[in-house]
């Protein structure tokens, strides 16, 4: 068992400490392109609201030192505005590091197609976690949970618990909002669902997945044991695979494809033959649009 145990020291130190820091440091950028010619003002203070709403406020009781805040970007493209009233979609990229490299993966690239709201030039951004005051901070209030309990989930098992409540807590507030993206029955691809797949019980096998893969895999595979790490990686697929043959439209394992693609690939364009070919026939199986892609990695050479 020791030999599995990463020495993250600064997770500890989250831990056992109840001193208060800012936990992001997040690219934000509002993309006008498609409705130029408007007042640049308004978006470029949208954009610094946006910025400091998530990246100045404290969301947690735990302690992030400067070095360890989460690294990420959120893109807001606005595809239409109507006087105060924007629509938009907000593309949302968030990455962990890995332990003892410069490698930095990527745990979730997702993109909110329903992220419309009403905003004022220089209007300040306010958020109460027992009621709902906007649209636009209770989405960026959700993800910054989201965010959270997502990266959590990679150090300890289960470990998001406590950010996805509160996240759930965002989502039943909002279910009296005449937005969209809140509801079960808006569409099976919103926040709702999103959440859902981390609050569910029945989704277990997928944190489970998140955890040993990043912790006792990536991590290992970074400290210098590259097979024990990625052997480890390639037993956490099952869980995935479990999850994909009782669930195999739940709405996160799409998101996770999507995200870990081009990862799998890098990392199974090398090793054993037995290996690479158990993590293939996993990945056709819950990615079966990219099959051919996979496939190719038997016979890859490896990017890094």
């Amino acid at each position: 068992m020791k030999k599995i145990i990463i020495p993250i020291l600064f997770l500890i130190c989250f831990l056992a400490q109840n001193v208060r820091a800012q936990e992001f440091n997040l690219t934000v950028t509002v993309n006008t392109k498609q409705v130029s010619g408007t007042d640049q003002r308004l978006y470029e203070s949208l954009q610094e609201a946006v910025t400091n709403f998530m990246n100045t406020r404290i969301w947690t009781n735990i302690k992030f030192e400067e070095q360890e805040r989460i690294e990420g970007s959120m893109v807001i493209v606005v595809k239409n505005r109507e006087g105060n009233a924007i629509t938009g979609e907000l593309n949302i990229g968030l990455r962990r590091p890995v332990y003892k490299s410069g490698y930095n993966t990527p745990i979730l690239n997702y993109i909110d197609a329903d992220f419309n709201f009403s905003y004022i030039e220089s209007q300040p951004l306010d958020f109460n976690e027992n009621s709902y005051m906007s649209n636009l901070t209770s989405m960026l209030a959700f993800y910054a949970y989201y965010s959270l309990g997502l990266y959590f989930d990679t150090f300890g098992l289960y470990g998001g618990d406590e950010m996805f409540r509160a996240a759930d807590q965002v989502v039943t507030q909002a279910q009296s909002s005449p937005e969209t993206g809140w509801k079960a029955f808006d569409s099976y691809k919103n926040r709702y669902w999103l959440l859902e797949s981390f609050t569910n019980p029945a989704y277990r096998p997928l944190r489970q997945f998140i955890y040993e893969y990043h912790r006792l895999g990536l991590d290992v595979m970074g400290s210098g044991k590259v097979d024990d790490g990625r052997a480890t990686m390639t037993k956490s697929l099952e869980y995935l695979k479990s999850v994909y043959n009782s669930k195999p439209n739940l709405y996160f394992l799409q998101i996770l494809n999507d995200t870990k693609r081009d990862e799998w690939k890098n990392v199974y364009s090398v090793g054993p033959q037995q290996e690479r070919t158990k993590a293939v026939n996993i990945f056709r199986d819950i990615d079966p649009t990219h099959a051919e892609e996979y496939e190719n990695l038997l016979n890859a050479k490896p990017k890094f």
